[in-house]
């Protein structure tokens, strides 16, 4: 069956490549379908989905926009019709990838679109901003930017040869053969920071081997953001969130905060989850020069010329603790806290830089005095990264998650939850 992309984008200021995009993906054997997302000038060739279709999925008739010519209000609402548009093309089963390009408005239009379809569907933008801070663009969805170098504006022997590029990778997306699914496993949620890996990796071996299939997010703020998304989801089976340490970037001002709703989602939707104190001895800033001079006589560790970490104190990690219990005391399913007394990460034991004992205790401490008694918490003499500490992780886990479903099971089946 003959695959298609969708191709979004403002068809009276970028018709030429547009244009030229289309047929190098249908030259390919891909069929698409175009949607315009222009608002001011005259389109350039026809689109398979109007402007106006496209404004009103927006909430608003394309003369309304034109009349009141606001730029900002217009790349809102066409960003929000294009989210409604590809998503109902995606329900209806039309289309099989989606690719944009454009400037700062094109790349906003697209990629709130992309936004809107799940992990895993292909999503391209061609953009002159993809080489600075993509975060707003990206936010916690797989979407590929590809640098334009130039401006997108009309075609020439660098601009042609990038198109021809995007327009390979995208139709390389949907016809590649099939991915091998192991649908039907159920799904574990994990956080991982390279300080964290050695516990996190052994952990997720024991959990597959018991039939589980484990996701592991990268703790760099967009990874905890997106377990947090999945989660509210009903993605997860349980969540073995060994590495908070975006905590601490949200209290200290870091680089790699998740902002102030992580550690929430699980608690509030009654996922059981085993938490852990996983880096939280650090706050992540970018090269060295760039730590704010209030930081400056901290303790600061480079681990590498782009990534500088400085160490909490004992007072920072006090409030840790009491962040961390006043969120998970809010939770309506099994919550199970491990603590490594000898460390939380790979730099915080015995000769390593941020090993600092009295930090540590206070979180501990803190964390006990706020921590509700229905929560349990666990004590174990051992690093964070040592294979006791794994091992006593994962199966705490393990046994969790088989006591919810046993009492998922009692309940009337207007009550199950079925995870995906």
């Amino acid at each position: 069956m003959k695959k298609t992309v969708a191709i979004l984008g403002t068809l009276d200021t970028k018709g030429e490549e547009f244009a030229y995009l289309r047929r190098r993906i249908e030259s390919s054997g891909v069929g698409t379908v175009v949607i315009d997302s222009g608002v001011l000038g005259t389109p350039a060739f026809a689109a398979d989905v109007s402007r106006d279709e496209v404004a009103r999925a927006g909430g608003h008739t394309i003369e309304e926009l034109v009349s009141a010519r606001d730029r900002g209000k217009s790349i809102a609402v066409m960003a929000e019709g294009a989210a409604a548009v590809v998503r109902r093309l995606l329900d209806e089963g039309r289309i099989e990838g989606l690719i944009s390009l454009g400037g700062t408005a094109g790349t906003s239009i697209g990629a709130l679109a992309m936004q809107a379809l799940p992990a895993g569907f292909p999503k391209v933008i061609v953009s002159t901003v993809a080489s600075g801070n993509t975060r707003p663009y990206v936010g916690t969805k797989d979407i590929a930017m590809l640098h334009s170098i130039v401006d997108i504006a009309g075609l020439n022997r660098l601009s042609r040869r990038i198109l021809a590029n995007a327009a390979a990778a995208i139709t390389g997306m949907v016809v590649q053969d099939e991915i091998e699914s192991s649908e039907g496993k159920p799904l574990v949620g994990a956080t991982m920071f390279g300080v964290t890996t050695p516990c996190v990796t052994a952990a997720r071996q024991i959990l597959e081997q018991q039939g589980f299939e484990v996701l592991v997010f990268h703790a760099t703020g967009t990874g905890g953001r997106a377990l947090e998304e999945l989660v509210n989801d009903s993605y997860f089976a349980g969540v073995l969130d060994i590495t908070t340490t975006e905590l601490a970037d949200e209290l200290a001002g870091g680089v790699l905060s998740a902002g102030p709703h992580r550690l929430e989602a699980a608690a509030t939707k009654g996922v059981p989850q085993v938490v852990c104190p996983g880096a939280i001895d650090m706050v992540n800033f970018g090269p060295l020069d760039s730590v704010p001079e209030k930081y400056k006589q901290r303790k600061l560790h480079v681990h590498n010329p782009n990534v500088t970490l400085m160490r909490t104190t004992p007072e920072e990690c006090a409030v840790l603790g009491r962040i961390t219990a006043e969120k998970l005391n809010l939770a309506r399913g099994s919550v199970h806290v491990l603590i490594p007394l000898r460390g939380f990460s790979a730099i915080d034991s015995v000769g390593q830089p941020f090993y600092w004992p009295e930090a540590d205790r206070s979180y501990l401490e803190a964390l006990k005095s706020r921590l509700a008694s229905k929560i349990q918490l666990v004590e174990i003499d051992a690093h964070i990264n040592d294979e006791i500490f794994a091992r006593e992780a994962a199966n705490t886990l393990l046994e969790a998650i088989k006591k919810t479903e046993s009492l998922r099971l009692e309940r009337p089946p207007e009550g199950r939850r079925a995870y995906r």
